[in-house]
């Protein structure tokens, strides 16, 4: 059987087969012209990213049966090479549409198509083992206890709460299991509900993926042969999966669809801009929203597998959500919210600070990354100066930066970077805080 994940949305090969009215197309097509002025037709037809034989052919033959549209000339043979500009009627239908909303681009694909793809790609549908979990983490240093936990976790697909102290990789784990194989899934640019314009793509948060030659993505040997770019719907985006990170600044206002006044169509919210992917909820209990107002606005949508939005008009729309959601906090969960709550999160995961074994292997990775030779002398002068004497609980972050602080003294004085006692207490005076230490 065919994974969908690698199956290329199928082209159109009709206006029926688009999903989308003659006439919102229409419309579309006029507004391309009204923001780009006159255009070819191969021109028009790249602009909605549909097929231009049998779907925008016969979009600009309606355009020109109603006289909203023309040809004033041809840049080489064929109806797809023909200059096409609107009307006077044509310019005043495109005003009105306008200001209807401005939204100007790709076609978009239809909630039913939408979220039948968002379901055929679930991550928790995708086979995770353990080798492919270890393989993601593998540049994290953590203990064997911690994988055993992550690995049924993860491969649930339900939501995980990760707590612990600050600096030790709770962040990073979310990052790295948003790569599991397969690493790529087919989002569209813009979904429509009943002629509403959602933008889902977002290339702040997206990572596009070439379609336009073979590509094998090594992480999930998946192949995409599709050397002319035509051969699949190309109202889709091939992106890596999302890991989309929020953290202080989240409000309630973001998990509903954000509507443009002046444009008059909405943007996604964060946890649809994820779907297939991760969703990491950063700082938990810090944001200005109570932890329990948030949980309860998370409630159906964990355990139903849908999300309920709203437009702006008041309807209510049903939309998928299919997104492994990772509570990360540094604060103790039973003080941000009651039992009744925390088992809604059915994985709770302590992720520890790491031992001085552990500690002293991501030193050793550190510094390899920064071309630092180790050196078992500097590493116990480390710890009995830094660690020991001032009884200093180790975090998984202090190698990175105490040997970022090392590297920029040591660049700063023009000699090379080592781990000599001088650049160390340099690097961890500069770091730690010293009245802290004393208290």
């Amino acid at each position: 059987m065919t994974n969908p994940v690698n199956t290329p949305p199928a082209r159109p090969r009709s206006v029926q087969e688009t999903g989308l009215p003659l006439n919102f197309l229409a419309g579309l097509a006029l507004k391309a012209m009204y923001t780009r002025g006159s255009l070819l037709g191969h021109e028009i037809a790249d602009a909605l990213k549909l097929p231009f034989a049998n779907v925008v052919d016969q979009v600009l033959n309606h355009l020109r049966r109603e006289r909203l549209m023309e040809v004033k000339g041809a840049a080489a043979v064929g109806e797809s090479s023909y200059r096409y500009a609107y009307t006077d009627w044509g310019r005043a239908r495109a005003r009105e549409l306008m200001n209807q909303n401005e939204y100007s681009g790709p076609a978009p694909v239809g909630l039913e198509a939408y979220t039948a793809r968002v379901k055929a790609q679930s991550l928790p549908s995708q086979a995770i083992t353990p080798d492919a979990l270890r393989r993601v983490l593998a540049h994290l240093v953590l203990s064997e206890a911690l994988l055993n936990q992550l690995g049924p976790a993860v491969a649930s697909g339900k939501a995980i709460f990760l707590f612990g102290n600050t600096g030790n990789g709770k962040t990073s784990i979310g990052e790295a299991v948003g790569v599991l194989p397969p690493g790529a899934i087919w989002i569209p640019y813009v979904v429509s509900v009943n002629e509403q314009i959602i933008k889902v793509f977002d290339p702040t948060q997206h990572q596009l993926i070439s379609t336009t030659a073979e590509t094998e993505k090594r992480s999930g040997a998946l192949r995409y042969l599709s050397s002319k770019s035509e051969e699949y719907d190309q109202r889709w985006a091939l992106i890596e999966r999302p890991f989309i990170a929020v953290g202080g600044e989240l409000t309630m206002k973001n998990f509903n669809l954000v509507y443009d006044p002046t444009t008059k169509d909405y943007q996604a919210p964060y946890q649809m801009k994820a779907n297939g992917g991760i969703f990491l909820l950063d700082d938990f209990g810090r944001q200005r929203v109570q932890p329990r107002n948030l949980l309860n606005r998370w409630i159906v949508p964990l355990e139903k597998g849908e999300d309920y939005l709203t437009l702006e008009t008041g309807q209510k729309i049903n939309v998928p959500f299919d997104v492994l959601v990772f509570f990360a906090t540094n604060l103790i969960p039973e003080d941000l919210v009651d039992e009744a709550y925390l088992r809604r999160i059915r994985y709770k995961i302590y992720v520890p600070d790491p031992t001085l074994e552990e500690l002293r292997e991501i030193f050793r990775r550190e510094a390899a990354k920064r071309d630092i030779s180790y050196s078992e002398e500097g590493w116990r002068y480390l710890i009995a100066e830094y660690y020991t004497k001032p009884k200093r609980t180790p975090r998984g972050v202090h190698p990175r930066d105490i040997l970022d602080e090392l590297v920029d003294i040591a660049r700063f004085q023009g000699i090379p970077p080592t781990l000599s006692q001088e650049l160390l207490d340099r690097a961890c005076r500069a770091y730690f805080l010293q009245k802290t230490d004393a208290a």
